[in-house]
């Protein structure tokens, strides 16, 4: 999708959602929806190498992002920001100030109740709320309500002024085909491993 050279206006490859209208971030949900992967027209570079609906979305990949934005959209001055800096001394203040942490961090910080008393009242509910998509959804659990849950944590995400990235407009506008994608990328796998 042309996603390297930077900022990327349509990265979407199942609608057009324009990345750069932020006005629109958490207004529209329905996007038109693409006709095609032409190489040179909305932010395509390549031609497609497989089929957009057998493109798997990885739950751990959602994760990493809605941590970042997470981070990224804390106060900078307040207590809980200044608690992941004091929690994690090693990790640069540039990579902490864009949220950049990996799996084992985030659980770590998950089970931390101390980060979670430094946070104020807007903060602890997209806390909460990630928390919940991430154990319910993004996890192995399965919750049958994960869509009220995530319409949950975006709406905790719209509060904090979270900028709305790739991985937040899939949950936002494409959750049935995210489900969809990722029940059937775990049936493929599945099956796959037992023709070895």
């Amino acid at each position: 999708m042309g996603m390297q050279p930077g900022y990327t206006k349509y990265c979407c490859f199942l609608c057009e959602w324009d990345s750069r209208a932020k006005e629109d971030h958490y207004v529209f949900k329905d996007w038109l929806k693409r006709t095609g992967l032409v190489p040179g027209e909305k932010s395509v570079a390549h031609p497609s190498l497989i089929d957009p609906l057998k493109i798997y979305l990885p739950p751990l990949h959602i994760k990493l992002g809605l941590m970042k934005n997470f981070v990224k959209a804390m106060n900078k001055s307040g207590d809980g920001f200044q608690y992941l800096q004091n929690k994690f001394p090693r990790i640069s203040d540039a990579k902490i100030k864009e949220g950049i942490f990996v799996g084992p961090q985030i659980r770590e910080v998950f089970n931390d109740e101390q980060f979670e008393e430094n946070l104020n009242l807007v903060e602890l509910r997209a806390w909460d709320a990630f928390k919940d998509v991430t154990k319910h959804f993004l996890g192995n659990e399965k919750s049958h309500d994960y869509a009220q849950r995530v319409d949950v944590l975006l709406q905790s995400y719209k509060s904090l002024a979270c900028n709305m990235s790739l991985k937040i407009h899939f949950l936002y506008s494409h959750l049935d085909a995210f489900r969809q994608i990722l029940e059937m990328s775990v049936t493929n796998m599945v099956s796959d491993f037992a023709k070895t």
